[in-house]
């Protein structure tokens, strides 16, 4: 057996595969909501993380009757870009800014005008970004110089639960690709960016493959998962990274569309490739050897959460999705932005606010929902549009996450991105990814590709229908100037 754990933004969820990539048991434990004392502002407790990681652990243990004896080896995957800062005794200084926290563009700025953005994108292939860890790093020694006085360590969310687990200070290629500080071309730590900014490399993680062994459960870990002392965890990947095996999208012709809390459209690439605008992010891929270009919409099903939290507490969202069919193909002109926590691609916006626009008397709730899924989808076409702007190739597009659980947003999804769009037969993504990973490194198959060939397949297919995807090309043409028009009035709004 393998075990894959996924720390994500709402919860952590734990998988457990067999020798051939079948499922035999999952467990999710929910996180804390997120705390944002301000706009824009986003925080969660890596020590949460950890507490609902055991929950995780021995929840799908349990459920599938495996003894931890049983379990050869442990991949990890998780939410891109959180800080979490570390002491001499490696303990959490303060709760992480998480990856949709906004409030560094003060550091990204700075950041720019120091190094240049010629050399920052000749040196980690991005630009950067208020989501990555670098600025929120620099935003700690700018606000809480008391707290950065003490940093000894740097780790990502799923890095700490290796901490946790192993004892371990590392991380693997995807994830640290996302953190601005790393040369993704030569897959290894940017000397440009840590020198030039005055860092001291030793906060940094050893870096790995996403398939390679970076420690082994150890004594502490042991007792406090279940799990059995000695055995191996591998460098899993950062969630997208990992999804995208999950989903096989680890050679040319298939695309993924991974809608989550954020929205990513994936591809993968055979050497690395980035946009000169940096509207979409060039990353090492899970697969050795090998990168991947992205673009996100930062408020995917999140605005979809946001709507049902604070409009339709009392509704679940098959019931949201299930009264958007009801409404009319373009939501009778109304129009949603999903920024609400900024955007990165293709805007690259920390300031963009969300909202709808062309909102009439006649408008029912019916027309609010569709008008979101729609927006949402628009803006995942702009990433699909930039993606393949870089030269990948796009024969389909493999849905999954929450979003692609639904039929009715698929059918949305194929019309708007004119696209077949496909499902899969495991709609599991990260923590599957962080499986098949393991799996890797525990020896039941040689590489990756050898066990996405053998452990994915597709399932159901949604073909555009020509009359919806005329009238929604129509609609994605007026989505895409609202953004301009507002523009200017965004760093007024607060």
């Amino acid at each position: 057996m393998f075990l894959g754990i996924d720390i994500g933004t709402g919860g952590t969820r734990a998988l457990l595969i067999d020798d051939g990539g079948r499922i035999v048991g999952a467990c999710t434990a929910p996180h804390e909501d997120m705390r944002m004392e301000r706009p824009l502002w986003a925080e969660q407790d890596p020590d949460d993380w950890w507490r609902a990681a055991r929950e995780a652990i021995s929840g799908v243990l349990h459920e599938a009757s495996v003894s931890a004896g049983d379990v050869r080896a442990v991949g990890l995957s998780g939410q891109m870009h959180g800080l979490v800062i570390l002491d001499e005794k490696h303990e959490v200084i303060r709760p992480s800014l998480i990856w949709c926290d906004q409030r560094s563009q003060p550091q990204v700025d700075a950041i720019n005008e120091k190094l240049g953005r010629e050399k920052i994108l000749e040196s980690i292939a991005n630009p950067v970004l208020t989501g990555f860890t670098l600025p929120k790093l620099l935003w700690v020694r700018d606000n809480e110089p008391h707290h950065y006085e003490r940093v000894r360590r740097l780790l990502l969310p799923k890095d700490y639960i290796r901490l946790r687990l192993t004892g371990e200070f590392a991380t693997d290629v995807s994830d640290a690709s996302g953190m601005a500080l790393f040369n993704v071309a030569r897959r290894q730590w940017s000397g440009n960016m840590v020198t030039g900014l005055g860092l001291d490399s030793d906060i940094l993680p050893m870096v790995y493959e996403s398939p390679a062994v970076t420690g082994v459960v150890s004594p502490s870990g042991a007792e406090a998962t279940g799990l059995r002392r000695g055995t191996r965890v591998v460098g899993g990947g950062g969630d997208q990274a990992a999804s995208a095996v999950g989903n096989g999208i680890v050679e040319a012709g298939i695309v993924s569309c991974t809608l989550g809390t954020s929205g990513v459209v994936f591809a993968h690439m055979d050497k690395p490739a980035y946009d000169p605008e940096g509207r979409v992010h060039t990353f090492c891929h899970a697969v050795p050897g090998k990168w991947h270009v992205m673009g996100v919409t930062q408020g995917a099903g999140l605005s979809l959460q946001w709507f049902r939290n604070q409009l339709a507490p009392d509704a679940d969202y098959d019931a949201l999705t299930a009264e958007a069919a009801k409404a009319e193909p373009g939501s009778q002109g109304l129009f949603w932005l999903p920024y609400l926590m900024g955007e990165r691609t293709p805007h690259l916006d920390a300031s963009a606010r969300g909202g709808w626009i062309g909102l009439t008397a006649k408008h029912t709730r019916a027309d609010l929902v569709r008008a979101i899924l729609e927006g949402v989808s628009y803006s995942q076409r702009d990433c699909l549009e930039l993606v393949e702007g870089l030269g990948a190739q796009v024969d389909s597009v493999r849905v999954s996450g929450g979003g692609g659980r639904s039929g009715f947003w698929r059918a949305m999804l194929a019309n708007i991105f004119r696209r077949r769009i496909v499902t899969l037969e495991t709609q599991e993504g990260s923590a599957y990814g962080a499986a098949l990973l393991a799996a890797v490194g525990g020896g039941a198959f040689g590489t990756v590709e050898e066990a996405c060939r053998t452990a994915v397949r597709e399932r159901d297919t949604d073909s555009p229908e020509p009359a919806a995807a005329a009238l929604y090309e129509a609609g994605y043409g007026v989505f895409r100037s609202l953004y301009p028009a507002l523009k200017p009035l965004f760093p007024r709004m607060v």
